[in-house]
């Protein structure tokens, strides 16, 4: 049944194309036809470690020439990959996991091979930040990935003191020996505000802890083993107090232009989702407007 689709996905690969391939980050059934097809026709395959992703192919029984393209030899490297990309070959990017570019090497690669002429095309997969996000639970549309966390104490405290004023929700990777540090920085700041730690996404020992961040600080003291692996933190956004404005002015003017084409209650829940403002305050300014 899946032959079909991978002929067909295969017949599509271009030559001369540089494709930024996405692959499993733990699980490896998490991977698509498409990148399957891309890494079974690819003439060459620049991988972060040649070891790792030689698992990976060998698992599907995929043979391919590769070379190691990380980020201490991404821009010497480029010179090579332009020149197979010149002899019309595919080439296919990958890192040890997840896609490629971020917080990865492949940003460097990409834009010299688009700078050479070359066509570069993405093949999306799995990402740690998308998974995280998707199972925390926030409404909120818009979120900012922060990347690693500064491994130096000063850093690691000045950033987060910026996350302590913005409202949004923020994403960030965290490593084992670090953790605790970083919940305590964060504790220092702003120790109730919402968390949640995703651990070993999509692993054997995958693990989603959510409360505030002194309640995490509990959970990882309780339990040694909540502090192994790979981590993402998703920092929910500020609650507002209860004696601030109920209505922000983008949503005072986003239900304003709603209100001419959806009814005034369809119109207060997508003001709400999108900026989080009080729905009976929203509901009750529709009113007023409604009436003059």
């Amino acid at each position: 049944m899946l032959q079909p689709l991978l002929e067909r996905a295969q017949a599509h690969i271009e030559p001369q194309t540089l494709y930024v391939v996405a692959t499993p980050i733990g699980n490896l059934s998490d991977i698509t036809l498409h990148a399957l097809a891309v890494l079974s026709r690819a003439d060459l395959v620049c991988a972060e470690d040649t070891r790792m992703t030689g698992q990976l192919l060998a698992a599907y029984g995929i043979k391919a020439k590769m070379v190691s393209v990380r980020e201490q030899n991404e821009q010497s490297m480029a010179s090579k990959i332009i020149a197979a990309l010149e002899d019309g070959q595919v080439v296919a990017q990958v890192s040890d996991a997840g896609t490629p570019a971020v917080c990865d090497p492949g940003a460097r690669l990409v834009e010299q091979v688009r700078q050479a002429g070359f066509h570069v095309r993405p093949v999306v997969g799995a990402s740690a930040v998308i998974a995280a996000l998707s199972v925390a639970g926030i409404v909120a549309p818009d979120f900012e990935f922060a990347g690693f966390i500064p491994s130096k104490p000063n850093e690691r405290r000045q950033l987060l003191a910026q996350w302590q004023s913005k409202p949004h929700t923020i994403i960030g990777y965290e490593t084992p020996h670090r953790i605790e540090a970083t919940l305590a920085d964060m504790a220092a700041l702003f120790p109730e505000r919402r968390l949640m730690l995703a651990r070993e996404i999509t692993k054997t020992f995958e693990t989603f802890l959510v409360g505030s961040v002194t309640e995490l600080q509990d959970a990882l003291k309780q339990d040694s083993n909540q502090s192994r692996g790979e981590m993402v933190l998703v920092l929910h956004p500020l609650e507002k107090s209860t004696d601030e404005a109920g209505i922000s002015n983008e949503g005072e003017k986003l239900l304003q232009l709603l209100m001419d084409d959806m009814p005034l209650k369809k119109a207060c829940d997508i003001v709400h989702r999108t900026f989080g403002d009080n729905k009976k305050d929203l509901y009750d300014l529709g009113l007023t407007l409604k009436s003059k």
